[in-house]
Order: C-alpha cells, then sequence, then structure tokens
C-alpha cells in the first residue's frame, strides 16, 4: 500500500472517473470542528499531489456522486431543507447548481452507468408517503420515472398527505425549517393534539423520506399532528448551521424547538396548545431531558437513549473526544457549558410525566444514563415509567421490539394527550 494524500482531513468513497485520468473522493474534517460538510475532492491520475476540493462555495455535504460517460460531468445529491435533491458540476470544478427544485421526497443512491451511450441517471426514491422504488432521473423534464413498483399500490390505499413545510426567523436570528405531518381523516376544522419529535444526531435533519423507525404516519394514527424541526446543529443548512450546535449543545436548539410549538400554534388553528408532548431519541432523548429540565408547557415526555447527565455521560460513552471539543473542554476543567447545560444540575425543575426506554447493550448513550434519569425521577415522585430492552443497542432493530415500542409509547401518548 502507498498513501497518496496526508494532512488531517478524512477521505471517503473514491472513484475513478471513466476516462481514468482522475480520482475523485469525499473530504472532510482537517481542524478542531465537531462537524464538517462531506466535499468532492479531485487529484490527477496517476497520482500527484494532494486531492483538492472542487465543489467551489458548494455549502451542502455531499451523500453520492456520479460521472456521465463522457467524463465531462458530475451529478451529485445532498441534503437541502427536509430533501436529498440532485445537483450538477463540471468534472473539472466549478459551481455546483441545483439540477431541478423538488417538493416531495429524497434520492440516494446515485448511479450513472458508465459505458451508456448517453448519460443514465439511476437512483432510490422515497418520500414519507411513498416506501422507496427505483428511478430513472430526467433532469431536462425535472423528473423521474419509476422502473420498480413494489409498494405503489399499497401506498395509494393509505389516508396520509405529504409533509407541510414552514421557516420561522428565530430570536436569535436564524431561519429555521420545520415539517407539519397531518393526522388520517384530517379535518382542518377540528383540533389535534401536538406531538413534537425531536430528530438525533444532533448531526442530521428530518426528511421527507419513508421510515420504520419513527414512521412519521403511524404515530399520527390516532388523531394527533406532528412537529418536527431542524434546529441549530442540522445538516442541511450548510456548514456553519451544523456548527453552531458546538458550544451551546442543549439550550439554544432547546429554545428554537420551543419557539417552533409557539408558531405552529400561530399558525395551525387546528392545533390543541393544552395537549402537547415531545420528545424523540438520542440527542432527541437528551433534548426531551433539557426540556424536562427548562419546561413545563408538555403534558408528558418520551426519551429513548436520552442523557441526563453530561458528565457520567462522557466517562461511559463510546464515543468522547467529540463531546468534550463540543462541550468547551474537559469534564474536570468544568467549564460552563458542563455546569449550565447538564440537565440532572435542573433536577429540581423536573415535573413531568416521562416515558424512558433504553437498549442495554446501547454503548453510545450506555444504561447508566436512563438509570441515572429513573433514579431521580422515583427521588421526586414524577410519573414515569421504564422500559429496558436487553437485547437491544443504541437503536430498535428487531422487529417485535419495535412493535413493542410503538405500543408502549402510543399508549403513553393516549394516556396524557386524549
Amino acid at each position: 500500500p502507498r498513501e497518496i494524500s496526508s494532512g488531517q482531513a478524512s477521505y471517503s468513497q473514491p472513484k475513478f472517473r471513466p476516462d481514468g485520468k482522475a480520482l475523485y473522493m469525499l473530504r472532510s474534517g482537517g481542524d478542531d470542528r465537531v462537524y464538517h460538510l462531506a466535499r468532492l475532492a479531485m487529484m490527477a491520475w496517476p497520482a500527484s499531489g494532494e486531492p483538492k476540493p472542487i465543489g467551489g462555495d458548494f455549502d451542502r455535504s455531499v451523500n453520492s456522486f456520479a460521472f456521465t460517460p463522457d467524463s465531462k460531468t458530475i451529478y451529485l445529491l445532498a441534503e437541502e431543507a427536509g430533501h436529498e435533491k440532485l445537483f450538477t458540476m463540471p468534472a473539472d470544478g466549478g459551481a455546483a447548481k441545483l439540477a431541478f427544485e423538488m417538493k416531495l421526497g429524497a434520492y440516494t443512491g446515485l448511479a450513472i452507468p458508465e459505458r451508456a451511450p448517453a448519460p443514465v441517471l439511476i437512483a432510490n426514491w422515497e418520500s414519507s408517503i411513498n416506501p422507496a422504488e427505483v428511478v430513472r432521473i430526467d433532469p431536462r423534464a425535472a423528473s423521474h420515472q419509476p422502473l420498480s413498483d413494489f409498494n405503489s399500490a399499497q401506498a395509494a390505499g393509505i389516508d396520509w398527505q405529504p409533509p407541510r413545510h414552514f421557516w420561522f426567523d428565530s430570536r436569535r436570528g436564524k431561519r429555521i425549517h420545520n415539517l407539519l405531518i397531518l393526522p388520517p381523516a384530517f379535518d382542518q376544522n377540528k383540533k389535534y393534539p401536538l406531538v413534537v419529535m425531536i430528530h438525533g444526531g444532533p448531526h442530521s435533519m428530518w426528511r421527507d423520506q419513508f421510515f420504520l423507525r419513527w414512521n412519521y404516519h403511524y404515530l399520527t394514527t390516532p388523531g394527533y399532528v406532528l412537529l418536527m424541526t431542524d434546529y441549530t446543529g442540522s445538516t442541511g443548512y450548510g456548514e456553519k448551521f451544523a456548527q453552531q450546535i458546538q458550544g451551546d449543545p442543549l439550550k439554544g436548539p432547546g429554545e428554537e424547538v420551543d419557539e417552533a410549538v409557539d408558531q405552529a400554534l400561530k399558525r395551525f388553528s387546528f392545533i390543541d396548545g393544552a395537549r402537547m408532548c415531545a420528545g424523540g431519541a438520542s440527542y432527541g432523548g437528551h433534548m426531551a431531558n433539557w426540556l424536562q429540565a427548562t419546561t413545563t408547557r408538555y403534558r408528558c415526555l418520551f426519551s429513548h437513549a436520552g442523557l441526563i447527565n453530561l458528565e457520567s455521560q462522557w466517562g461511559t460513552s463510546d464515543t468522547i473526544f467529540h463531546r468534550e471539543v463540543g462541550n468547551g473542554g474537559p469534564v474536570w476543567e468544568q467549564g460552563p457549558v458542563w455546569r449550565e447545560q447538564n440537565p440532572i444540575r435542573y433536577a429540581r425543575n423536573f415535573r413531568t410525566p416521562i416515558l424512558l426506554s433504553v437498549g442495554e447493550k446501547d454503548y453510545r448513550v450506555p444504561l447508566n444514563q436512563t438509570i441515572e434519569n429513573w433514579s431521580v425521577l422515583q427521588r421526586l415522585q414524577i410519573p414515569s415509567r421504564l422500559v429496558v430492552y436487553p437485547d437491544e443497542n443504541h437503536w430498535v432493530l428487531n422487529g417485535e421490539n419495535s412493535r413493542f415500542f410503538y405500543s408502549e409509547l402510543l399508549g403513553w401518548l393516549k394516556k396524557y394527550l386524549d
């Protein structure tokens, strides 16, 4: 093996251009920030010099890319405001441009056959109301044609609607994107409880995509409206927006989630502000515990794999260093974040009933976090429920466990929202 790159950056997905004259890859990292975009980089082949970024000022993270057979053009997929969109750029470098605007769904897994006489763009496409199918994308027509048909008939028989998108300007001057999911048999003139879903990561994004884990529409079936906010730290809104959670891991994003609720109540008269619940998993669980510490506006909360104590999380998680960087230094120096944004330090404020769940084999947010939380809740005699999955890790992967998880969560919501 011969090393052909150096420095602190990380490289992934190496791919040769069809003419064999250049090697391309995704480049990220290189400084002390916790989050970085994945940017396209290129080096001449045979290898000479360091890989050089070629995307100009393109401020989105590249997920996949492919070349036209003539080696002149690159098509790439990147997240943006709830979608994964198709972009195009010259293969030798230059500005990446949106191939066409999309209002529904997400493309993933882009591929272009290298020996086709003309560019043929193949990808998966799905939305929250369209389970994934293989499609052929036609950039000129700004559309795609399905090549597979596994689920369209079943999906067409379900009473569901695409997400409603809305933006607001936060008190900190940031543009915040949101998705609103409506229940089946939706009636604009009725009042519906609100479930505030908080995504994990935090460096991820609520996507108009079909998921088993946290299936949006399944959670609305009892007659709930879902609000999903891309707070500071989310991807799909530029590198700076995602990086600004560094040094402010809970307080700023928590304020944005609460502001999103205020905006939703102001804009949508069908939401019942007296019946609201909030929660999520992983970072979404951390945020649920932060809301427990900072507000009593929700009738109930739910926290799966959520931390309660920044300090003991640092000492037991399988990912330590980025938490230290994000919190402004090692825990023993007791910088402001460790003291001021640690939910357990605000336990005297805990009031809201909360459902806790965790996988016993979770090494990312280990079991001790949920047990600490449970101990605090029992000591304070706050209505709560604890569910431990002995055979699960950070995610609930087993089908029957997933079924049980949904039954527990929907039962908890019903108890406090109906």
